[in-house]
């Protein structure tokens, strides 16, 4: 089946590109439609990520393309109403808004918001933007709320943050995987194929998730534990394999260190004590230790199920020393990798968007990373700002210590943590201008909206979640009234005093980013958009052009100092906010399979919607029958920082204790007005999947409401 959009040109050849969805950044083709003057998604089975697979997203994906879906000219608000205006106007505009906060406030009031689905390029000249033309510290992005407590916990642990340190390829072939936190079957359904080969191939698959997902249900093991008790679980299950005789002795004298602090932190947390804080059985952790151990070889893959917690970075160190005391690592068919979500998560928090990070992980407070990136932007390294505003901080602080913000690519009143005080912080502002492709929620506050080329419409390279560095290339024109982002931020650059260093032309862009990351950890100075085309896409780092790059890292060495793994000494924790008598039940959030993220492109696509077309409450029977509520019947959901209500969806495949609700959605049904913002202290990852609740009938709810008025 193939799915059709209108397009300003039409192709006359088939163009390899890739889906502009999840990180697997799955090949697809895009070629004309018979009869009509659109285009159409077909497969592209040569591509080695998805052979040829696609989910309903990818399928879908030109749909969004189609006139009447997409923006296709600026808006500027006047009266308080937005209306269609030029670029000249729109661009001046922008340009004002910022030149006059900055200079009533001071650069740093000038803020930046990206977005984990911009390409490398994007992300790249976004971040120079930043510290270049506004010399503003003020930049983060939403991938922030994604990768960046297993990005912490890699850079700790191994030196280095790449989501997966092998291809997905090795998958099938190693012996057992522990898959943490993932529902890959609703999340990237074409990756699921790589469990069920490992099993087909006598493998063990384990997985851990409060729900009995789909993934789970694939599972030959499914440990079922309370929200937010990821690290007491990792923690008994490496005192298991430190008790029952499972350490590998020889690796871990030869290639890590750190060993016996992490074994004496394991060594308090008892099976039996870990049962009564996780739910999980002692017999089953045992089992899981068993299958992973004895095992020839071994992976633990974790998503945003241990990620999105107040303690994720060291709930994803505890699970790498699982690997690292089992030998698990650093070998063939081994190893720990974080699941990355977002379609460029990977390149987006390599080359600039982060708050601290310059391009290819250069610190920006290292005095040899600064003049190296200065040299390549042709400035003073003094001239560059420090360190900025983690993504929630830096949204908290709108409105007060930041005053404009100009978004792009992103839509955190549906994807942020307390989304209602962040819609408040948003109207705050003094200016906020916003460049999507659709008119979000977000884009609906702005005092600006610029409308973005798409995927199809627009070459740049994006960085899946095996390092693997591709190419999207244009398969058609943009409508007339659309340009892209570099075009954006070309001409505000030169509005404000900047008339050199920000081009048009994405390859020119990437051959900078390449000089720029030469050298550093995310080396692409042997990466060209040429080698992409032949090979299939290339693996950073890659530090020349003959170079093969490197699909697989740590067979050798660890990148740190002394080339050993570290293991970290963590202890368990609560989460923030813990059940109580005004709150009893736990919340966790996630996806589905039809919708992404915050909604915007697929709630726009009528086959999509038709599967998920709205907010949901997933609560198990027990619960469902204490409260009185069937089926469909709406419920009220009241947490410390808002209220939800959507319809009651009764399962028996969640704990008793806990209820789920999908995030893509705004309004009444917004998972997102009742997340919990407290922070890693390491990564500043916001607990999005735990939070204290409480449940009733909606009008249950309502009455309660009237009659306290």
């Amino acid at each position: 089946m193939t799915h059709t959009a209108e397009a300003a040109t039409t192709l006359t050849a088939v163009t390899d590109t890739h889906c502009p969805y999840c990180a697997l950044q799955c090949g697809m083709a895009l070629r004309s439609a018979a009869g009509d003057a659109g285009v159409e998604v077909v497969e592209r089975t040569a591509f080695p990520v998805n052979r040829g697979a696609l989910c309903g997203k990818g399928r879908t994906a030109a749909a969004v393309l189609r006139t009447g879906v997409r923006l296709t000219s600026p808006l500027v608000r006047t009266d308080g109403i937005l209306r269609e205006a030029g670029w000249d106007e729109a661009l001046d505009r922008v340009a004002a808004g910022i030149a006059a906060v900055q200079e009533k406030y001071g650069n740093d009031a000038a803020g930046i918001f990206g977005g984990g689905g911009l390409t490398n390029e994007k992300a790249y000249l976004l971040g120079k933007f930043a510290r270049v033309v506004l010399r503003s510290s003020n930049i983060d992005y939403n991938g922030r709320f994604c990768m960046s407590s297993a990005a912490a916990a890699n850079r700790k642990a191994f030196g280095i943050d790449r989501g997966l340190p092998f291809p997905l390829e090795d998958i099938p072939k190693t012996g057992c995987a522990i898959v943490v936190g993932s529902n890959l079957a609703d999340t990237m359904p074409p990756a699921l194929r790589y469990l069920t080969e490992l099993k087909e191939n006598g493998g063990k698959v384990v997985v851990i998730d409060p729900r009995r997902t789909r993934t789970a249900a694939e599972a030959d093991l499914h440990l079922q534990p309370v929200p937010g008790t990821d690290l007491a679980l990792a923690l008994g299950m490496l005192h298991l394999a430190i008790a029952d005789g499972h350490v590998d002795e020889k690796f871990v004298a030869e290639r890590t260190s750190g060993f016996e602090a992490a074994r004496a932190a394991a060594m308090a947390h008892w099976p039996e004590r870990v049962e009564r804080i996780t739910g999980v059985p002692v017999p089953q952790m045992r089992r899981a230790v068993e299958m992973f151990a004895e095992a020839a070889s071994g992976m633990v893959l974790t998503a945003r199920g241990p990620e999105q917690q107040s303690k994720g970075t060291d709930t994803v160190g505890a699970w790498i020393n699982l690997c690292l005391a089992t030998g698990k690592a650093g070998r063939p068919y081994s190893g720990y990798g974080c699941l990355t979500g977002q379609g460029n998560g990977q390149g987006g928090r390599e080359h600039g968007q982060k708050a601290d990070q310059l391009p290819g992980y250069r610190s920006i407070t290292d005095p040899a990373d600064r003049a190296h990136v200065a040299s390549v932007w042709g400035v003073d390294p003094a001239s560059l700002p420090g360190p900025g505003r983690s993504a929630y901080e830096l949204l908290d602080a709108l409105g007060s210590e930041v005053r404009s913000l100009l978004v792009m690519g992103s839509n955190p009143v549906v994807s942020a943590p307390r989304a209602a005080h962040v819609t408040e912080r948003l109207r705050s502002l003094d200016f906020l201008v916003v460049s999507d492709v659709v008119l979000s929620e977000t884009a609906e506050l702005a005092d600006v909206v610029l409308p973005s080329a798409q995927w199809a419409e627009e070459t740049g390279t994006t960085t899946n979640l095996e390092g693997r560095v591709i190419l999207r290339q244009a398969a058609i024109t943009p409508p007339a009234g659309v340009r892209t982002d570099l075009f954006t931020l070309h001409h505000l650059a030169g509005r404000l005093g900047v008339a050199y260093g920000f081009p048009t032309d994405p390859e020119t862009v990437f051959d900078e980013l390449r000089a720029a990351t030469s050298g550093a950890q995310a080396d692409y100075a042997g990466i060209t958009y040429d080698r992409i085309r032949r090979e299939d896409g290339v693996f950073w780092p890659c530090p020349s052009e003959e170079h093969p790059g490197t699909p697989r890292l740590f067979l050798d060495r660890f990148e740190t100092p002394d080339g050993r793994a570290r293991f970290v000494e963590v202890t368990h924790r609560a989460a923030a906010e813990e059940p109580d008598a005004e709150y009893p039940l736990y919340m966790t959030t996630g996806r589905v399979l039809a919708q992404y993220q915050s909604g915007a492109q697929t709630r726009r696509v009528e086959e999509l919607n038709q599967a998920a077309p709205g907010p949901f409450v997933e609560l198990h029977p027990h619960l469902a029958e204490r409260l009185g509520v069937g089926e469909g019947e709406m419920v009220a959901v009241t947490s410390r920082r808002g209220q939800a209500v959507a319809p009651a969806r009764v399962t028996g495949t969640i704990r008793p204790d806990t209820i789920f609700m999908p995030f893509h959605w705004g309004g009444a049904g917004r998972a997102n007005s009742l997340t919990n913002p407290a922070l890693d202290p390491t990564s500043r990852m916001p607990e999005f999947k735990v939070c204290a609740v409480r449940v009733e009938r909606a009008d249950v709810a309502a009455a309660e409401a009237g009659s306290s008025i």
